[in-house]
């Protein structure tokens, strides 16, 4: 399901059950997996590719250099770089930092993700945080700049490391 409202410029790949509402902008080259969701005026540039199962929330942008994994959520207005040190007099596109969302990570709204890191599975990055650098997998991550916090586990329940968690008998 492609709203009329969203701009698909072709080519791209749109996976099976994935819906795409208002006002969306998907440039050419970018791939969207199976079963996800795009959100109100999400911007999807040319060089992203976004795994199955994952759910963009509204008003978020994801530039170049991108890679989301399957299942993961991205908040509202979460916000992701894709150049350090940006400048307006000049082009920077040669300097296009990757960054790399693993399987299961939850951004949580309003968090900013600066170019260049990766984010381990199952991470679990808080509202607002601003994520500078690379975080373990299953981190609970806070703050800004963010700062892991804990442990979650695959469900989301915050744990205890070397422990297991109560709803579904994960342990890191």
């Amino acid at each position: 399901m492609i709203h009329p409202t969203a701009v698909v410029d072709e080519p791209v790949t749109v996976g099976a059950r994935t819906r795409i509402w208002h006002f969306c902008h998907l440039m050419s080259g970018c791939v969207v997996g199976n079963d996800c969701v795009l959100g109100q005026n999400v911007f999807v540039a040319g060089k992203v590719a976004i795994g199955n199962g994952v759910h963009i929330q509204n008003n978020v942008s994801l530039y170049d250099g991108v890679t989301v994994a399957d299942n993961v959520f991205i908040g509202p207005s979460a916000v992701f770089t894709n150049v350090r040190n940006p400048r307006a007099h000049r082009s920077q596109k040669d300097q296009f930092l990757s960054t790399h969302i693993e399987e299961g990570v939850t951004i949580g709204a309003n968090a900013t993700v600066v170019c260049g890191v990766s984010i381990g599975a199952y991470a679990f990055i808080g509202a607002g945080a601003v994520v500078s650098r690379d975080v373990p997998p299953h981190a609970l991550m806070m703050g800004v700049p963010a700062r892991q916090a804990g442990f979650v586990c695959k469900c989301g329940e915050h744990i205890l490391k070397n422990t297991r968690c109560m709803k579904c008998q994960f342990s890191i």
